[in-house]
């Protein structure tokens, strides 16, 4: 989901001085993802999150309880890494409570005049979601990331906002995998336009390193739009894909936000 929040994020995006009182948000949706993941079979992942933030002055927390249904030959988890080898070959179709997600972010510098915010992050990944469902790996992550937003000062395109994220997750080593887990670097690289004043468009690209031996680096490409219809209510779409063997072959997804 980490595209999603980025979508969001960026549709509320303004180099304008922070709000010195707290701002709070809900959003949910559905995301839906299909893949072979390197295995012979098709897994087919439905995501639905429930996401609350409280933004204050610099600062941005956000926790995400989500619900995962997962359709496949067994191995790949909600993080799409088949790391769980007793799963493998066992095809199934098991749902419940998802990973919760807990993140926190920092505006470091933000400055009018460049149109430039730069932005750091923490984020955990507790392991709530079931093992033997093949959900998670039943172990935390951890990952801290860098994230850099630029509008383009050319009057012809002053609408539109480069984007560049780099981060480091740690993962945690699942007791029932005999793969050795490795710690990964991944990024984004996008642009998002800002049609008008409600409606805004952009694409991203997603990278992250293989986890373990056997995948391959991931790298997929997503175009979304978003629509706010007030100060408080907004919507958000997208379509994905991927073109590495542990990469999504097709995603797509609906998120409604609310803020107050």
């Amino acid at each position: 989901m980490k595209k999603i929040l980025l979508a969001l994020l960026l549709l509320n995006l303004s180099v304008n001085s922070k709000a010195d009182e707290a701002q709070f948000g809900f959003t949910t949706g559905l995301d839906y993802s299909t893949g072979k993941y390197g295995q012979s079979e098709v897994t087919r992942i439905k995501y639905i999150p429930f996401t609350e933030k409280v933004e204050y002055g610099r600062w941005l927390f956000k926790t995400t309880v989500p619900w995962l249904e997962i359709d496949g030959p067994g191995g790949v988890t909600g993080d799409s890494q088949i790391i769980i080898t007793e799963n493998i070959n066992k095809h199934s179709k098991e749902s419940g409570l998802g990973d919760i997600v807990s993140s926190l972010t920092y505006t470091a510098f933000q400055s009018a005049e460049q149109k430039l915010t730069l932005d750091v992050g923490a984020k955990v990944k507790f392991a709530t979601a079931s093992v033997g469902k093949g959900l998670g790996t039943g172990k935390n992550d951890y990952s801290a990331q860098l994230d850099i937003y630029k509008t383009l000062s050319d009057e012809a395109l002053d609408k539109l906002t480069l984007i560049g994220t780099v981060g480091y997750k740690v993962y945690g080593k699942p007791d029932l995998s005999t793969y050795a887990l490795k710690d990964v670097w991944f990024g984004t690289l996008g642009a998002a336009y800002k049609i008008d004043t409600s409606n805004s468009a952009g694409f991203l690209v997603d990278l992250r390193q293989a986890a373990w031996a056997q995948n391959s680096n991931i790298r997929e490409y997503t175009l979304y739009y978003s629509h706010r219809f007030s100060p408080t209510y907004n919507i958000q779409s997208y379509i994905s894909t991927g073109n590495t063997r542990s990469s999504i072959d097709f995603g797509a997804g609906l998120v409604l936000g609310v803020s107050w």
